[in-house]
């Protein structure tokens, strides 16, 4: 018999943010969402290591974009109108300013950019890239829009000196 889950997503679970926060709202300090996101990932990875914590970080990135797709990208049909409105949602959710380097579509390869990420602008250098999440949503916005399956990862970012995050996109052939 399969487990039941206590913290299966929906996205009820974001609950009535009017209701519950009147007088607060919808946002919140960047190094709170910081604080979390990091804290997480120091106390996943002394119990499951490295490797296990980033996978697990791109799987709930990549729930998230599906998520995100599901209830905000409605009746689009066209690639360009699909980088608008990811664009536009991105810009509006203050998550970072998204960009498209190169396209071929046919191939389903992309070089994307997200410019004042929210995960990493501004931290320090460390030598490796951090945004794990962030690959894992835009892997599961573009699942989501083509049907195919997508490997997402980053190659360059604020952490290694550059400044902007930049995402090497390529659709997973069997």
């Amino acid at each position: 018999m399969p487990e039941s889950r206590k913290y299966s997503f929906s996205w009820e679970l974001l609950g009535n943010i009017q209701r519950g926060r009147p007088n607060l709202g919808n946002s919140t300090r960047l190094e709170v969402y910081r604080l979390m996101q990091y804290c997480f990932r120091d106390v996943i990875e002394k119990h499951l290591g490295t490797e296990h914590t980033d996978l697990i970080f791109y799987e709930a990135g990549k729930l998230a974009g599906e998520e995100f797709y599901s209830h905000l990208f409605t009746g689009i049909t066209d690639f360009h109108e699909f980088i608008s409105r990811i664009q536009e949602l991105l810009k509006e959710f203050n998550i970072g300013i998204f960009r498209v380097e190169e396209a071929d579509i046919e191939k389903g390869r992309f070089v994307l950019t997200v410019e004042e990420d929210l995960d990493c602008s501004g931290l320090p250098d460390l030598d490796y890239v951090v945004c794990t999440y962030d690959e894992g949503f835009i892997a599961g916005l573009l699942e989501s829009f083509t049907g195919d399956s997508y490997s997402v990862r980053e190659i360059d970012c604020w952490c290694t000196g550059d400044r902007t995050c930049r995402f090497q996109a390529s659709v997973i052939r069997d």
